[in-house]
């Protein structure tokens, strides 16, 4: 039976590996390196805080002017724009003034007042973003918008790397963003599915569900990780409702399996904050 090699690389603040097998060591480490390669570029594109990414750029300058974003960005928020409309608004990348408002950035968490919670309301919402498909080009409708691609970019960056090692003639492997995402393509090497866990969201108990993966991918999203318990002595989780402005308490984690990587990202957001959401058609749904 071949080995299974796996190598791993830190990227979007998370440790993302790829399992492999079915050739040579040399091969499987040199792919998974290219694999976790685009990763890494993918996060220099996309991430809020690398000052040079073009999601850092869009924040800096888009309330004054359009600006102009490389082919896959837009296409990516046009994706973005789509599930937010879909999941009717559960899913948003324009959080990022309520991720701040409660300080869950670069932080852990800090109950707001109304009146910021309803200044950073005030800024959220896809219809802030005016997407130009002539020239790609992104201009924000008002001072303040601000966007946050967290709840999908891990999901994106697998889905990229996951078709680059299928582009390479990779049948099976496995790739994985720290908890949160997993995508698996073919099976193991003793020909079994792929199997992962849905961690209970209490440490001390077992896994809610033990899933088959073959040719999709699993996100699971939960309020643990980054959260505060407030005056009232309630938990306040970092996934916070873009429709009211206040953490989600309508679930503790949702778990969403279905072939593309990105949106069972943005699913598994969307269900946490809203279980009673219908189901698309094709995908599977723990919560």
């Amino acid at each position: 039976m071949p080995e299974t090699l796996t190598v791993a690389a830190e990227a979007m603040a998370t440790r993302f590996e790829v399992a492999l097998h079915s050739a040579p060591e040399a091969t499987l480490r040199a792919a998974a390196e290219e694999a976790l390669a685009e990763i890494a570029r993918l996060e220099g594109i996309l991430s809020l805080y690398q000052p040079t990414s073009e999601i850092a750029h869009l924040n800096q300058r888009a309330a004054h002017e359009p600006v102009r974003v490389s082919n896959e960005v837009f296409t990516l928020l046009e994706r973005c724009v789509k599930l937010s409309q879909q999941t009717h608004g559960a899913f948003d990348i324009t959080l990022a003034p309520l991720m701040k408002c409660w300080r869950f950035m670069n932080d852990t968490g800090a109950e707001p007042t109304d009146e910021a919670i309803a200044k950073a309301l005030a800024c959220t919402g896809t219809q802030h973003l005016q997407l130009n498909l002539t020239d790609t080009t992104v201009q924000f409708a008002r001072e303040g918008v601000m966007l946050d691609l967290g709840s999908i970019g891990k999901g994106y960056a697998l889905e990229q790397a996951a078709a680059l090692l299928r582009e390479n003639e990779f049948e099976n492997f496995l790739i994985h963003g720290g908890t949160s995402t997993v995508f698996a393509h073919g099976a193991q090497a003793d020909g079994t599915p792929w199997r992962v866990a849905v961690e209970h969201p209490d440490a001390n108990q077992p896994p809610l569900q033990i899933i088959d993966l073959q040719n999709e991918s699993l996100s699971v999203s939960g309020i643990g990780g980054k959260s505060f318990i407030d005056a009232a002595g309630n938990e306040q989780g970092h996934v916070i409702d873009p429709r009211t402005g206040h953490p989600t308490q309508a679930a503790r984690v949702a778990a969403v399996v279905c072939e593309s990587a990105t949106e069972s990202d943005a699913w598994a957001t969307a269900f946490l904050v809203e279980p009673a959401l219908e189901v698309p058609k094709g995908m599977r749904v723990l919560r």
